[in-house]
């Protein structure tokens, strides 16, 4: 019987800080993992909770950008 061999999950603690596009590159990996349906219920789990994790990240910086570029309209009005 032959066992499955899967690539690791990220830890959140190997990239401290992430920029938006790694966020987003490795958010997309995991959502392709999940889709495949390959993965063990625990890296499931894990994986979810990190795209989770992802997620969030990626949200705090388009909210920043979007408040940026507020800020800098109300400055040209």
């Amino acid at each position: 019987m032959a066992t499955k061999k899967t690539e690791p999950i990220p830890d959140e603690s190997a990239q401290a800080v992430l920029t938006y596009e790694q966020a987003r590159d490795e958010l997309v990996s995991i959502v392709g993992r999940l889709e495949s349906g390959d993965e063990t219920l625990a890296d499931s789990m894990a994986l979810f909770t990190r795209g989770e994790e992802l997620a969030k990240i990626c949200q705090q910086y388009l909210i920043d950008a979007k408040q940026m570029v507020e800020q800098a309209q109300t400055v040209t009005d």
